[in-house]
């Protein structure tokens, strides 16, 4: 007994959802609004708006972007319209639709943003600190530290409180602007923002310890970005630190030969003991 032939089983196609002996059908648009510039998504809903080829705002031209298969659903961009109501229509193979209403409004400009003051105004370097920036119109802003993005986390719903976490700042600290962008423009916070480096570190003694003043000195440590180095109650001179905030070096200022001054290193973090130091 031969076995019966396989037959190829052609792919299902979905039947466009249709009122019998009517064209297509628009029961809705929502939103039923929008701006006058146009280019906001709207969504026709109805019967029969599968293949869809023109969608008329008051006689222009929408942008088509989506259709649904069973043809309940097309999703366009309306043209640009002075304010006030028009009829749309879509256009399919089967026909046109009947008109539904769609009213252009006219959208009051995004406010100017302002702001106010941060909180808190400073903080360390390493940045990932929470913040807060009070003002005005901050919805969908972002904020810059100097020239580095900051992580917004969003407004409060009166767009007067915008929330925050800071960048990184420079290695040796200091003060930065912040300003704030909204769709509406942007603002400068007074005063800007100041990071705070950590406290100096001292990792190794004085070099050296004994010597006459005009002597060359070093001293190796961490964080000593931006350091004064004192001898006693006088600053030495020359100090230079490298880039990477591990050593520095400078000149031994004059002092009382024989004499025995604490040395001590001062940054933007915090004031540490280098030892002392014996002048001949």
């Amino acid at each position: 007994m031969s076995s019966p032939t396989p037959q190829l089983i052609s792919p299902v196609q979905l039947p466009s959802v249709q009122l019998p002996g009517l064209g297509p059908v628009l029961l809705a648009l929502l939103p039923n609004s929008g701006p006058t510039a146009g280019g906001n998504t709207v969504t026709l809903v109805g019967l029969g708006l599968a293949g869809t080829t023109s969608v008329l705002f008051g006689g222009v031209s929408a942008t088509i972007v989506g259709q649904d298969p069973l043809g309940l659903t097309v999703t366009v961009q309306p043209p640009a319209h002075a304010a006030g109501s028009v009829l749309v229509t879509a256009t399919n193979g089967a026909g046109t639709t009947n008109p539904v209403s769609y009213t252009y409004v006219v959208t009051a400009p995004p406010a100017t943003p302002t702001a106010a003051a941060i909180i808190p105004p400073t903080g360390p370097t390493t940045g990932n600190t929470p913040f807060i920036i009070a003002g005005s119109g901050l919805q969908n802003g972002t904020v810059t530290f100097g020239l580095t993005p900051a992580t917004v986390l969003g407004t409060d719903p009166s767009g007067t409180v915008l929330f925050g976490v800071t960048p990184a700042g420079p290695a040796g600290g200091g003060n930065v602007p912040v300003t704030v962008t909204t769709p509406g423009g942007t603002a400068t916070v007074p005063g800007g923002y100041t990071y705070v480096p950590p406290a100096p570190v001292v990792t190794g003694t004085l070099t050296p310890v004994t010597a006459a003043a005009g002597s060359t000195f070093s001293i190796a440590g961490a964080q000593l970005f931006g350091a004064t180095v004192l001898f006693g109650a006088t600053p030495a001179s020359g100090v230079v630190v490298n880039l990477a905030g591990t050593a520095l070096t400078g000149t031994v200022p004059p002092g009382i030969s024989g004499s025995t001054v604490a040395v001590t290193v001062q940054t933007a973090g915090g004031t540490v003991s280098a030892g002392s130091f014996t002048y001949l």
